[in-house]
């Protein structure tokens, strides 16, 4: 399932709901285990959601490369995807959206 980020203040993000998921609880707008059809981040809400994400962000331990083979350690494509790497679309567009003091919605379901 596609979750659809959307603010006045710069393009749509999309996500699988499985890498949007926990993005979301750790935002505080996911509770139990399914994402919400749709909500919305106010601006202020977004003020400590973004703090929430930095965190969690900085606290978050670098995968370490595989030593099988020196070619496949330096291959980007062959390490795993961060939350760093994962947050950061929406988390710019969290915060251009404080920034233009416009809410982010979301709304989850298939894009076809």
């Amino acid at each position: 399932m596609l979750v659809t980020f959307s603010s006045k203040a710069g393009a749509d993000i999309l996500m699988l709901s499985q890498h949007a998921k926990p993005i979301m609880r750790i935002a505080g707008k996911v509770m139990d285990k399914d994402i919400p059809v749709r909500g919305v981040f106010t601006p202020e809400q977004l003020v400590d959601a973004i703090s929430a994400l930095e965190h969690a962000i900085a606290l978050e331990q670098p995968a370490a490369p595989k030593d099988d083979d020196d070619d496949q350690a330096r291959d980007a494509l062959s390490l795993p995807v961060g939350l760093r790497q994962r947050a950061h679309p929406l988390l710019d567009l969290m915060r251009r959206s404080v920034q233009a003091g416009a809410p982010l919605t979301w709304e989850a379901g298939s894009a076809w």
